[in-house]
């Protein structure tokens, strides 16, 4: 039987129930559901709706309906609208009419708001476990390249040479953020909106903030907010969106970096993919998927923002748009998040390729420091080494093979020892303040993260 089909003569028209109903996709919420109405049940004891005994029969009966779920023997019939009418049916079947005073006092409205703030609760705890997962793999590949130098690159050009140690690292600390931003979203999710209805609250008198720490929840502050909030999947949603930009970006690094005519990193063959037409390609197809998938996310969480900025005060039925969008954010999530730690897991850093990458001019910014210690103002030095670049360019050699004398005619304070200067080697140690790419510094990173 429907849960509102009182006042209406006529069923509703099969193309109008598969508009409506949302079973299809909210059935994965079947455990949550069933958290909320177990901790709803000590609320309707307290409100004097049923003896304790009742509530004892009816927390057996939801938790024989959950084991039916979790054995994948469930069965749904074509009334169930959506998760929560299956639940209430099967419950009625297994307690008889006892289970029509579950819904005593409580709205759809909110126990869908409290079975989605669960479900986003443990999400956010999978894809936590994950994200540290992914951090653990970029820490085993920084420690053990803390002396390897690369080129950096600004705007896609050389720039200074740094170590892939410090590279790996600066991925960490994005995927540290992520975490960071779950965790600080969870203190705003963990709000139960039982006892709010369908949006004035509800008549029964009973410990709301009892009731939502059963949940390990706090309650909700205002009933027509609660049933009408949904800042929690929209943040959900910019989460999920910022973890996918941070794969992309890290896939970027790897499809480019392993390109042959760079060479930094080869990818192991169970994550690299040939080509159906030309025998020698290995493609880093997982990362340039990762990329890919970054729109679906950002698209998800734009076209959710769309769907709340016009939407009236408390419940509207617009906002069934919630689940599939952070449903499928969150599925992208973990089936990209697995293959990207195991490409991390396996990756293999080519020293030599680096190495041979490396050209002298990334050392005319430590020719300019050079000049500095001698007390040349930096403005000045930086003006001096340029035209030292363009010199040493003219001639198709590197920084340190321009002679001494075409130095010192470009300033006196050029000696004998800027050669010793400038090396890889001493160009990275020099950067050896906190968050700086010295192998020093990022030991240090290394160590504390």
């Amino acid at each position: 039987m429907a849960l509102w089909g009182g006042r209406f003569e006529f069923e509703p028209d099969e193309a109008m129930r598969r508009l409506n109903d949302s079973l299809p996709f909210d059935k994965r919420m079947y455990k949550q559901d069933v958290q909320g109405s177990i901790a709803y049940t000590y609320a309707l004891h307290e409100a004097g709706i049923i003896t304790a005994e009742e509530a004892e029969t009816l927390r057996n009966g939801l938790n024989a309906v959950l084991a039916e779920f979790e054995a994948d023997t469930f069965v749904f019939i074509p009334t169930d609208e959506d998760i929560h009418t299956a639940v209430e049916r099967r419950l009625t079947e297994i307690v008889g009419m006892l289970g029509g005073k579950l819904h005593t006092g409580r709205s759809r409205n909110d126990q869908v708001a409290t079975d989605f703030r669960l479900w986003v609760w443990d999400a956010s705890t999978s894809l936590n476990k994950a994200l540290n997962q992914l951090m653990k793999s970029l820490v085993r590949q920084a420690e053990a390249h803390i002396e390897t130098i690369m080129p950096g690159y600004t705007h896609v050009q050389p720039a200074q040479p740094i170590t892939a140690g410090h590279w790996l690292m600066s991925y960490f600390w994005m995927f540290n953020r992520d975490r960071w931003r779950l965790s600080d979203a969870g203190e705003r999710t963990g709000y139960s909106p039982l006892g709010s209805g369908a949006l004035a609250g509800t008549p029964l008198m009973y410990d709301r903030e009892k009731i939502a720490d059963k949940l390990g929840f706090l309650p909700t502050q205002n009933s027509l907010d609660a049933v009408a909030d949904r800042d929690f999947v929209a943040e959900m949603l910019f989460i999920c969106s910022m973890i996918g930009v941070h794969l992309s970006r890290l896939g970027e690094d790897i499809v480019w970096y392993s390109n042959p005519n760079f060479g930094y990193i080869t990818l192991d063959d169970r994550y690299s993919t040939g080509s159906s037409l030309m025998p020698q390609k290995r493609n880093a197809d997982p990362m340039e998927l990762a990329r890919g998938k970054a729109g679906r996310l950002i698209g998800n969480l734009t076209g959710f923002l769309t769907t709340l900025k016009g939407l009236p005060s408390t419940y509207n039925k617009d906002l069934q748009e919630d689940k599939e969008a952070l449903f499928d954010s969150v599925d992208t999530l973990m089936t990209i998040l697995p293959v990207v730690i195991a490409i991390l897991e396996t990756l293999k850093l080519n020293p030599d390729k680096m190495r041979a990458a490396l050209t002298e001019d990334m050392l005319a910014t430590d020719m300019a420091d050079y000049l500095v210690a001698k007390g040349m103002p930096f403005r000045e030095a930086h003006h001096v080494v340029g035209q030292v670049v363009r010199l040493a360019g003219e001639r198709g050699i590197g920084l340190t093979k321009v002679p001494l004398d075409d130095l010192k005619k470009s300033s006196v304070l050029f000696d004998a020892d800027v050669a010793e200067w400038l090396t890889f080697e001493k160009s990275v140690a020099r950067r050896a303040n906190f968050g700086g790419t010295a192998p020093d510094a990022v030991r240090e990173q290394v160590e504390f993260a």
